[in-house]
């Protein structure tokens, strides 16, 4: 039996791993699937996957290509899922403002540098016209619990999570979610380090494409929707509009055209500190 730890956010996105490990798919392939959440998010798992506390993560595009140019010697085996992530840009229900141009000035809350919250947040201010580099600020809070503090003791006004993970707290009125922002590729890739897929590329792509069918196997199964909102507290009629804009990947694959576009952007956002390639970043057999 061969261990692989995985990690991943404790969030939807990941369900078909665990419903993996609980009906024994696994352990058939002859895998001892180690998982780990991270509620800190990508920034979390990228530090992970360099100091080898994780043989592969479950991240975000654009993080993972930011830390593989910042060192990370990690590859991008292929993507997760083939749908965007529909960000909610949130302020707590506190604040007046009912939308983003009247937030002066604009300081973001953010899991971890080189995190997700962190990254589209650059992405979010040029679409508003401000100058990433210059018109916004950030505050390091940890996780979604750490903004929901910040956000309510106004050390930042400005949050970006996946929108359907905070709608319970919009819901309540905690939160005030002011607009979205779609990412503009496929949002989550697998990716491991490079000394373990020297090793088990293969085997890594048949655990994914275990994972993968066993999405599919839960999108389109009448009692997915009430699972879903029973394992992670949702609201079953949410869970319904979140599968109807969310696809996995049909198996394993690296859509070079996606990741130049992310590296493109990324170059655009002045995010990338280096110019990359996509052979640095895909893991070749």
């Amino acid at each position: 039996m061969i261990k692989i730890r995985v990690g991943g956010v404790p969030e939807h996105f990941n369900l078909p791993w665990h419903l993996c490990q609980e009906e024994g798919l696994f352990e058939a392939l002859g895998v001892n699937i180690e998982w780990k959440d991270f509620p800190g998010g990508t920034g979390a798992m990228t530090r992970e996957l360099r100091h080898h506390g994780l043989d592969m993560a479950l991240v975000l595009t654009e993080g993972m290509i930011s830390d593989i140019s910042l060192g990370n010697k990690s590859k991008i085996l292929s993507f997760y899922t083939a749908s965007p992530l529909v960000w909610g840009v949130h302020t707590t229900a506190y604040n007046k403002f009912e939308v983003v141009k009247d937030v002066d000035p604009p300081i973001f809350a953010i899991s971890r540098w080189g995190s997700g919250s962190h990254l589209m947040a650059y992405l979010f201010a040029k679409n508003q016209g401000w100058n990433p580099q210059t018109d916004i600020n950030f505050k390091v809070v940890g996780n979604l619990n750490g903004a929901r503090e910040s956000l309510a003791e106004k050390t930042s006004n400005l949050f970006m999570w996946e929108k359907f993970t905070t709608k319970p707290f919009v819901d309540s009125e905690e939160l005030k979610r002011l607009t979205n922002q779609a990412t503009p590729w496929p949002c989550f890739v697998l990716a491991g380090t490079n000394d373990f897929l020297s090793k088990h590329d293969e085997l890594a792509e048949k655990v994914l494409n275990t994972v993968l069918k066993r999405a599919h196997e839960l999108k389109n199964s009448e009692k997915g929707p009430a699972l879903i909102a029973e394992r992670y507290q949702l609201e079953e009629k949410d869970v319904r509009e979140w599968l109807s804009i969310t696809n996995w990947q049909a198996q394993s694959n690296t859509d070079e055209k996606s990741i130049e576009m992310c590296i493109e952007t990324l170059e655009e956002l002045a995010i990338l500190k280096r110019s990359i390639t996509v052979d640095e970043l895909v893991w070749k057999k």
